[in-house]
């Protein structure tokens, strides 16, 4: 398993590599107020992508620090049960309840 995990790693390197030697034309990216961007095309799918997963970070960060929160509260309160949710006896049991 650990072979097919590292061939996968492997392909997907090589992918990326291939895609970054094939993408070396220079682009041009146009900003606000004329200001002009220019760089390979690699550079620029990068930048996307990394521009990207650091805005869904920071999306899922409200809801991280809820959780985390939710989780302390919990985890501070006593973990004994409610008297009124008594463990069923053998007869109850039986009986079908």
């Amino acid at each position: 398993m650990k072979f097919l995990r590292r061939l996968f790693y492997l392909f997907v390197f090589f992918a990326l590599f291939a895609f970054s030697l094939n993408n070396k034309k220079d682009v041009t990216v146009h900003w606000f107020f004329g200001y002009e961007w220019t760089t390979p095309l690699v550079f620029v799918v990068l930048a996307s992508f990394a521009a990207g997963i650091a805005l869904g970070v920071m999306a899922m960060v409200p809801a991280w620090w809820r959780q985390r929160a939710q989780a302390r509260r919990q985890s501070a309160l006593p973990d004994a049960a409610p008297s009124n949710l008594a463990a069923p006896t053998v007869q109850g049991i039986r009986d079908g309840l």
